[in-house]
């Protein structure tokens, strides 16, 4: 099966962008990096790229703190389809993604959440979760729709809360996983293993697999 890229966006230390490329070189997952994005000049998911001989590319954001102009997200596009990208991943990318980008790449965009959705979407999911007293919390991959962290989920962990969790304790937690769920859910994608109906993605068996690359060209 051939092997598909992504092209990842990240506004700070890209930790999970940096799961994704260790599972990537391990050869657990069918896909490579091929490029990192960020709006952010000094971001250390830049210099995680880098390191690993990953094309990185800063793009400036404009006036804006939570979107982009719709001619700025353009250009982060055309980077995506220069480096001949089938699935884009959001790795702490702190921007709401918008019609330019969403029609670009149609249910091949995908972002983790540090939360069990459809609860607690938004900032601080781990923060809110302390906050309404549940006794589970967690992260979730979905994939990204006009909607804030509304997109069909994918696949999810869960991970106790302590009655002495603070919002670092329970994030280092849950952070722990969202490392082993993102490169899963990569792989599936890889695999052509994921389907949406209606707001379900649902993962076919193996057998019914349509490869990446088919869908995507």
């Amino acid at each position: 099966m051939r092997r598909i890229n992504v092209g990842v966006l990240a506004s700070g230390r890209g930790s999970n962008l940096q799961s994704i490329i260790d599972a990537s070189e391990a050869g657990t997952i069918d896909a490579d990096v091929a490029v990192v994005i960020s709006d952010n000049e000094d971001a250390v998911a830049l210099e995680r790229a880098r390191k690993h001989g990953i094309d990185a590319v800063y793009i400036a954001p404009g006036q804006y703190k939570t979107k982009m102009e719709p001619e700025i997200e353009q250009k982060m596009v055309d980077c995506l389809r220069e480096h001949d990208v089938d699935l884009v991943c959001l790795a702490g990318y702190m921007r709401v993604v918008h019609e330019t980008l969403l029609d670009a790449f149609p249910d091949r965009i995908i972002n983790i959440h540090p939360a069990l959705l459809p609860s607690f979407p938004g900032l601080h999911g781990q923060k809110q979760a302390l906050d309404y007293g549940v006794k589970w919390s967690g992260c979730t991959v979905h994939f990204v729709s006009a909607d804030v962290d509304a997109g069909a989920i994918i696949i999810q962990a869960t991970v106790p809360v302590e009655e002495d969790d603070t919002e670092d304790t329970l994030s280092a937690r849950i952070l722990e996983q969202e490392h082993k769920i993102y490169p899963q859910a990569v792989h599936l994608f890889a695999q052509g293993r994921l389907k949406i109906e209606d707001r379900r993605a649902r993962v076919l068996p193996q057998r019914q697999a349509v490869p990446a690359r088919a869908r995507s060209g």
